[in-house]
């Protein structure tokens, strides 16, 4: 039974197993001090255009929201996102663990809006409110939409004239950028944002994030506030491996294109049958609303996930490739649907 519940079921790229296994042998300092991560470090600021930022590389997503925002925010100050940012739906309360608080507006496709923005100031007037003083958003979001060059520009301009941070999740980066709408290139992003990260546990990565760190003030001392969150990795160069591997020649974006490949044929074989979805999602996740009926037989072949109730006969299921799934899975899942629906 082949799953589509998320992408980072399979383990890594076979380059990337490949350059693990062949620096296996090899002696390194620890701590990320490492030759290796030191070439990841260099390819990757080559990519993104900039020399004049800081890139750490972490473990995982929720750790790297966890240390950055709390590394920035002053006791007394707030962290805004969409209702369905992953920062308030799926980390455990990480966030407000450190004693600052997720202030939510309503999303529109799974993104932030001026308009929600501009609310959440009015309402904190004054000191009996949380300060706002970072915008979280991620890219792709968690409805599978992305942000256009327009959107990033018209959120990066609101937040510097009102002070505040932006930074962006990039966990499924690889998938947007990547994408053939995409406008938003690496460069984009440290231009735009104070701070973004990397995703590669779910593009092509055993695990690890790179976080980038554009905005002067947030880098100082970034190290004491990693080690001390417990995610200054020992054996560092297994993250710098990986990066430089997938950053090198291109990797990253060969892995975001078969993501998307894939999806595109689960996208196809629905639309054929004119099915609706939850959000116009391009990149490697689908949200396709169906009966529960059909749902079931699905699970009877796939591993999906449930989402939405839509209403009493109708839900939303989530499908999501990975940079490993291999196409005759999505084209089984449309035979699938064409036997149910043709």
């Amino acid at each position: 039974m082949y799953s589509f519940a998320s992408d980072y079921l399979e383990g890594a790229h076979p380059r990337v197993l490949a350059a693990l296994v062949e620096s296996n042998a090899v002696q390194t300092p620890g701590y990320s001090l490492d030759e290796y991560t030191q070439k990841a470090i260099e390819v990757m600021k080559k990519e993104i255009g900039r020399e004049d930022i800081d890139i750490h590389l972490l473990v995982g997503g929720t750790q790297t929201n966890l240390i950055m925002i709390s590394s920035i925010l002053k006791p007394y100050q707030a962290a805004i996102a969409c209702d369905t940012g992953h920062i308030n739906t799926h980390e455990t309360g990480s966030i407000e663990a450190t004693g600052h608080k997720v202030v939510t507006c309503p999303h529109h496709d799974g993104k932030v809006t001026l308009e929600g923005l501009q609310a959440i100031l009015d309402q904190h007037s004054d000191e009996h409110w949380v300060m706002p003083k970072l915008v979280y958003l991620s890219q792709t979001t968690e409805l599978g939409t992305i942000y256009t060059k327009a959107e990033l520009t018209a959120i990066s301009q609101f937040c510097r004239a009102h002070d505040l941070y932006l930074y962006v999740d990039g966990a499924r980066l690889a998938s947007a950028l990547a994408q053939k709408e995409n406008d938003v290139t690496l460069h984009d992003l440290a231009t735009l944002c104070d701070a973004f990260y990397i995703g590669a546990t779910k593009c092509g990565a055993l695990f690890g994030e790179g976080l980038v760190l554009v905005h002067d003030d947030l880098k100082r001392d970034f190290r004491f506030n990693i080690k001390q969150k417990g995610a200054l990795l020992a054996k560092g160069r297994l993250l710098g491996i990986q990066f430089y591997e997938l950053f090198k020649d291109g990797l990253y974006y060969e892995v975001g294109r078969h993501s998307n490949d894939m999806a595109d044929i689960l996208r196809e074989g629905l639309d054929k049958y004119h099915v609706s979805y939850l959000a116009p999602s391009l990149s490697n996740q689908v949200f396709p609303i169906l009966e529960d009926r059909m749902i079931k037989e699905i699970q009877t072949s796939f591993v999906v996930t449930v989402m939405d109730k839509i209403d009493e006969t109708h839900h939303a299921i989530r499908l999501v490739t990975s940079f490993m799934t291999p196409k005759q899975a999505c084209l089984d899942f449309v035979k699938k649907l064409d036997d149910l629906l043709g």
